[in-house]
């Protein structure tokens, strides 16, 4: 894609010229974005055990799309649950939170963002961002339970013998409302096992599933202070039945980037690349 088509032609006057990766490695997926020559290019795959080895896959499927020789690459710059083991020898690199990248990320992509949902396979996280620049007001993060996030969702989907990505679909096909009234994963999954034995339908616990879940994040806004426009990133990002269940309880509509907001983190991380980069030849 062309950068000013993601970023619009602003942000992309700013942006040196040097080419520039962010990989964002999580819990259970890992991304990548590159910056560079006028465009923005993409790539996704399974976290691996060996962070680094996930890593290089992802450095070097960008470099073969962008059509880009390894020695022309300025900066990377890792984030995310498997950051701390990235390193390169021949690039420059460094590691910078997730919170930083997915906000700065989250700017690049759509520039009035004030508020960040962000759900992972592993945690949830509400941060507030300043919309003139991009860097973190302010942010709560709930990593003591993993009700709501990806992992639990993909345990949720196998009790009710649906895909990962059919969840949320076929969560948005319930006709009859029922209250998951459990806030700890083991419980709810005990309420999913219960319900199915009532014969509830499939589709009516997994909305349910998904309104408690929202709840839980909603909490975290309401702590944080909502301040629309708000943006969801995150491995959750794409599950329909979450995002419209947290439309519901916080009251915004989200607003839908040019972009998968599931790369926000690796743009954030290949947004802060480039001023790495400038930053050490200025």
């Amino acid at each position: 894609m062309k950068a000013s088509d993601v970023f619009g032609d602003d942000l992309v006057a700013t942006l040196p010229p040097v080419t520039t990766i962010g990989v964002d490695i999580g819990s259970r997926q890992a991304k990548a974005a590159l910056i560079g020559g006028g465009s923005v290019h993409t790539a996704i795959t399974a976290s691996g055990v060996d962070s680094q080895e996930t890593a290089d896959r992802l450095v070097n499927r960008l470099l073969r799309q962008a059509g880009i020789e390894r020695n022309n690459l300025g900066f990377v710059i890792g984030t995310g649950y498997g950051r701390i083991a990235l390193s390169y020898d021949d690039v420059p690199t460094t590691i910078v939170t997730e919170i930083s990248c997915h906000a700065m990320g989250a700017h690049a992509l759509n520039r009035g963002t004030r508020t960040i949902i962000d759900i992972g396979g592993q945690d949830a996280k509400a941060i507030r961002v300043d919309p003139e620049n991009g860097r973190v007001i302010e942010f709560i993060m709930n990593d003591k339970c993993a009700a709501g996030t990806g992992r639990f969702l993909e345990r949720i989907a196998e009790l009710l013998g649906y895909t990962l990505e059919e969840l949320g679909e076929r969560s948005l096909e319930s006709d009859k409302k029922i209250d998951i009234s459990s806030q700890c994963v083991v419980f709810a999954e005990s309420e999913v096992i219960s319900l199915k034995a009532k014969g509830e339908k499939p589709q009516d616990i997994a909305a349910a599933i998904h309104l408690a879940s929202a709840r839980r994040v909603r909490n975290l806004v309401n702590r944080l202070g909502l301040d629309p426009e708000i943006v969801f990133c995150g491995g959750v990002s794409n599950n329909l039945g979450m995002k419209q269940a947290l439309e519901s309880l916080v009251g915004h509509p989200f607003t839908t980037p040019k972009l998968d907001m599931v790369y926000a983190g690796a743009v954030g991380a290949a947004v802060l690349a480039q001023r790495h980069y400038e930053a050490g030849h200025a």
